[in-house]
């Protein structure tokens, strides 16, 4: 018994001591980046902004607002939302605001996507834009986009960031959001990886959208964004990370909504470690960016990582007061595996995130791992459903406007 608890405990510890070494590097090269913005040019793209909204009447009308006002040349983008499941009211003020609204029932924000980009006249647009229902693009995204674009780049993601932290939660969620900006956008742009998709506030090449969305796969798929990203993959294609294109995201306030976001993630990662395996991958060039991105999928959420070393001090405590050795290795190893996550995190946080209001925030993270561990246990093989997370902040404050 000691025996298989040892070597347990030593396999646990490797991996950890992987998966943590990978994240330390890649916050390390996030901080030495240094983004080189490409020269201004006079050509203009013509762009799609594509809004699916699934059931948000209350905050359509502002994000639609938002995007239409934005400052773009207003000949050269369309905002189109995506309606599923809209009310009446709402989609006539939405016509009555200038927005092109496609109506249907799909429950699924893959289909909606999908559909949309079907009706795309032949070589109207150049880009297509795609947002959530809750965000808003702070002045000067599609201004950014479209240099990126002149430039070469034909897979944006933008700097997606909180636009409410009015709860704890809210604000721990939103702290996560900019860990991701480092570890898996700036940190893997800097190593010379593509960066990883967010889900909202990306941009496209309107052809290579197109195509990804015509694998038929991608249509039952509730983690779409990581779809994508294999789709990238398997064409060579790396999405560019704008650092000062901003688009301002809601963040999850309560805990319900946290663990049914949570819920759908982890589905979605489960679902593309598999997908390595599956016969479309097969013939895929087995190169840097390649690994790098199995490695992505093969970490755990932060959270878990969390939950992993409160259980390992449990331990510790009990091995300590019962006097048996059967924790392995010694616990001055799983100390500084500690250490090195939480100085990981450090690095990744940006510096406005050092505030007594995030010190308080910090007392609702044991709530949260039990969230996390909850929503472990309601992941479902094969669900074809879309976990539906609903929004509901519409406030903005002058800086963020």
């Amino acid at each position: 018994m000691v025996t298989f608890l040892y070597i347990t405990g030593l396999v646990l510890f490797i991996y950890l001591f992987c998966s943590i070494t990978y994240l330390l590097v890649v916050a390390i090269a996030g901080i030495m980046h240094k983004e080189i913005v490409p020269p201004d040019t006079t050509k203009i793209a013509r762009i799609a902004v594509l809004i699916p909204s699934f059931r948000d009447d209350h905050i359509i009308i502002q994000t639609a607002t938002s995007a239409m006002n934005h400052d773009y040349p207003a000949d050269y983008f369309d905002v189109t939302v995506i309606a599923d499941s809209l009310q009446p009211g709402t989609i006539n003020e939405l016509r009555r605001l200038g927005v092109k609204v496609l109506e249907l029932s799909a429950q699924m924000k893959a289909k909606s996507v999908f559909l949309a980009l079907q009706t795309l006249p032949d070589g109207k647009y150049d880009l297509v834009m795609l947002l959530d229902a809750d965000n808003i693009m702070k002045s000067g995204c599609l201004r950014l986009v479209n240099i990126y674009f002149q430039a070469g780049y034909h897979a944006i993601q933008c700097h997606r960031t909180a636009k409410n932290e009015d709860s704890s939660i809210a604000l721990l969620d939103a702290i996560s959001e900019e860990i991701n900006n480092h570890l898996f956008r700036l940190g893997q742009q800097a190593l010379g990886f593509s960066a990883a998709p967010s889900g909202s506030g990306m941009a496209f090449e309107t052809k290579l959208i197109q195509s990804i969305f015509t694998w038929r796969p991608i249509l039952e798929n509730p983690g779409e964004d990581r779809e994508i990203d294999m789709q990238l993959l398997k064409r060579g294609i790396r999405m560019h990370f704008i650092p000062e294109a901003w688009v301002l995201d809601e963040k999850v306030a309560s805990h319900d909504v946290f663990e049914k976001q949570r819920v759908r993630w982890m589905e979605a990662q489960w679902y593309h470690i598999r997908r390595f395996l599956e016969p479309d991958m097969a013939g895929i060039q087995k190169d840097a960016q390649y690994y790098n991105k199995l490695v992505q999928n093969l970490l755990l959420p932060r959270s878990l990582y969390l939950v992993v070393f409160s259980a390992i001090v449990v331990l510790v405590v009990i091995r300590y007061l019962t006097g048996i050795p059967f924790i392995f290795p010694l616990p001055g190893w799983w100390l500084s595996l500690l250490l090195f996550f939480l100085l990981t995190l450090a690095l990744a946080i940006p510096s406005r995130y050092y505030s007594s209001q995030t010190g308080k925030a910090m007392l609702s993270l044991p709530m949260l791992m039990i969230t996390m561990i909850k929503a472990l246990l309601r992941i479902k093989k094969g669900r074809k459903e879309f976990l539906h997370t609903p929004k509901s902040f519409t406030g903005l404050n002058d800086q963020q406007e």
